[in-house]
């Protein structure tokens, strides 16, 4: 009997996660962009970190404002 109920069980658990439960939808686009914009580095003087997309590159190095650039 209780095999019957665990056979039942199952059955029912396999119909649930193969054929009803959805898998949610990947927007790959969305989570490489916020990705790339929460890249970090450090500022070659100060040392503080800023975002990638507003640190100013200059020698390969990373700076954070332009103040920094300039008193380097």
């Amino acid at each position: 009997m209780i095999l019957k109920i665990l056979l039942v069980v199952g059955v029912i658990a396999v119909i649930y996660f193969f054929f009803i439960k959805k898998k949610p939808l990947k927007n790959n686009k969305k989570a490489d962009e916020t990705q790339q914009s929460s890249d970090m580095v450090e500022c070659s003087r100060c040392g503080i970190y800023a975002e990638l997309s507003d640190s100013i590159i200059s020698n390969n190095k990373y700076y954070c404002s332009k103040e920094c650039l300039e008193n380097s």
